[in-house]
């Protein structure tokens, strides 16, 4: 090809592409946004309101958007996963008048660690032994309340530790001796226990015996974050999706600068020790931090009349159907928010508390309750709703209440 020719080819280039170019189907990343994917139908999932509460086993609370927002954004960048729980954990302490936080995985996860740093200390020899506390030395006995024996204290057993179990003050004194590690605290079974937090960390301190309490779903109040912190508790754990919206999968141990460092040696990034596999990663722990943030600054007495005012709309709606009595419900401690009664004569309406939950479950929309109290009642709670979703759950209510009366 002569040197013209060439020339003369080069000089059409940009016309010959771009006719190319408008001519050619748009494909690859240069192709229209396709349409928004939706796994929950791709995987066959029921979606439903929740008009229960945040219970683990109903994927606990929504994250709001700052906190997905956080979420996002870490996961863009690698970090030294240690250096995000040193600066998150410096935060939440901070906010919550502790020597120093951590985030684990779930508040189960905290109680675990919790207890392992108290057991070993930062002996790596110690570390490696757990669970298996035969021979190594170590303290091996927690004392806890009998009406605090709910389930949740095998956490404290994951440990390899014995529980002692005491009903009076008279009792935890008789209990304890040369083999106490530490005394656990079930918050949310406090009303039923015969020793109070006052006193039992009196007992504690007395003996200088390490405490931890358990609060997993004590928020609201908002104080409740600092409450036990500033009561002399030596850890606490918390869940992180419940009410304050953090990840699902997160939860909190707070405490002593020294347990908590001994609690992290126990658990991940670390290998060769219990907790190893009770991973967070930097998306989570970051994420509860931007949660917590964000509920400490909420209008809590404006989001408290909100859930008054949504109660109220569901009441008013069903308390006048013949059969129907309503109760306005606000359980003392563990999930501390206004929930409503509604329970029904069976005489007058042919339900049992089991197929009213059915009903409202399999039907349209999709709707949880707490079916599994009372006989011939059902309980509501509404800080788990969307806006508007009130309107629905009363409708739904209303509708099979009517549609099965006897009348």
């Amino acid at each position: 090809m002569k040197r013209r020719d060439i020339l003369k080819s080069i000089s059409i280039l940009p016309l010959a592409g771009g006719l190319a170019g408008s001519l050619a189907p748009v494909s690859g990343i240069f192709a229209a946004p396709k349409a928004k994917r939706n796994v929950f139908e791709e995987l066959g999932l029921r979606t439903f309101i929740n008009a229960a509460g945040n219970y683990t086993a109903m994927s606990a609370s929504l994250m709001p958007p700052e906190v997905m927002e956080a979420i996002n954004q870490s996961a863009t960048e690698y970090v030294m996963l240690d250096e995000v729980q040193d600066k998150v954990g410096e935060k939440i302490a901070a906010m919550c008048h502790a020597e120093a936080a951590m985030v684990t995985a779930g508040c189960w996860s905290a109680i675990v660690l919790g207890t392992a740093g108290v057991l070993t200390g930062k002996d790596n020899e110690k570390i490696k032994r757990l669970p298996n506390l035969t021979g190594s030395g170590m303290k091996s006995e927690v004392i806890i309340q009998k009406a605090h024996l709910v389930g949740y204290e095998h956490s404290v057993t994951n440990t390899g530790a014995k529980i002692i179990v005491v009903e009076t003050a008279d009792d935890a004194e008789k209990a304890i001796n040369d083999k106490t590690a530490m005394m656990w605290f079930l918050n949310r079974e406090a009303p039923l226990g015969k020793i109070s937090h006052e006193a039992w960390l009196q007992i504690a301190k007395k003996h200088n015996i390490p405490t931890m309490i358990d609060m997993a779903a004590d928020v609201p109040p908002v104080e409740n974050l600092w409450k036990y912190n500033d009561m002399g508790f030596d850890l606490v754990a918390i869940s992180g999706g419940k009410a304050m919206c953090g990840p699902q999968s997160t939860g909190i141990l707070m405490g002593k600068k020294e347990l908590i460092a001994a609690a992290r040696l126990n658990g991940p990034p670390n290998g060769g020790n219990i907790g190893r596999g009770m991973k967070v990663n930097k998306e989570e722990i970051i994420g509860m931090y931007v949660a917590m943030d964000a509920y400490i600054k909420r209008d809590h007495r404006k989001e408290w009349k909100t859930w008054e005012d949504k109660i109220a709309f569901i009441d008013a709606a069903i308390k006048k159907i013949p059969g129907v009595t309503t109760e306005v419900f606000i359980p003392p401690v563990a999930n501390h928010n206004p929930s409503l009664m509604i329970a029904w004569d069976p005489q007058k309406i042919k339900l049992t508390k089991e197929t009213m939950g059915e009903k409202l479950r399999r039907g349209s929309p999709s709707i949880e309750t707490i079916s599994w109290e009372k006989d011939n009642s059902i309980r509501i709670t509404v800080f788990m709703l969307k806006p508007g979703q009130e309107k629905m759950v009363a409708n739904r209510i209303k509708e099979e209440l009517l549609n099965n009366s006897a009348s």
